[in-house]
């Protein structure tokens, strides 16, 4: 059986339109993945709330946390209100993969706080420095580069 051009036109036509009908269909049909939890809507703002709070928290400090390089990685200096008592967490977040992600905890001398470079390769990081200090939170978000 042969097909001449205006059978193949005609295919192709019907083809094209079962395409677009498809895509039409597909897009226009509710999913679940396009819809969100009311509630873990809600629980989620309160901690978008939270971090506004912390970030707000940080600005009332003498002088603003100094994340600066040094030979043997990076040294993170602290206002002169916090000192060895404060408690919390130093992360380091690699944006191209979560695999070299590590996070530290808060361990200040001096107001000071040294980060070897044994766990740095170069490239660009997202820190994250979370403390409480007298049932205070805090939160420092910077980026740099290695």
């Amino acid at each position: 059986m042969k097909i001449n051009w205006g059978t193949g036109i005609v295919i192709a036509f019907a083809l094209f339109i079962s395409f677009i009908l498809y895509f039409v269909i597909k897009s226009a049909a509710p999913e679940n993945r396009y819809y969100f939890d009311e509630e873990n809507y809600y629980k989620s703002s309160l901690k978008h709330q939270e971090v506004i709070d912390k970030l707000e928290n940080t600005k009332t400090l003498s002088s603003k946390v100094l994340i600066s390089k040094s030979e043997n990685g990076y040294v993170i200096t602290f206002p002169e209100e916090i000192n060895n008592k404060t408690t919390g967490t130093v992360s380091f977040f690699r944006p191209s993969t979560n695999v070299l992600d590590f996070q530290l905890p808060l361990v200040i001398t001096n107001h000071k706080m040294n980060i070897e470079h044994e766990n740095l390769i170069p490239g660009k990081w997202n820190v994250t420095i979370d403390f409480e200090l007298n049932s205070t939170e805090y939160l420092v978000k910077q980026s740099l580069s290695y």
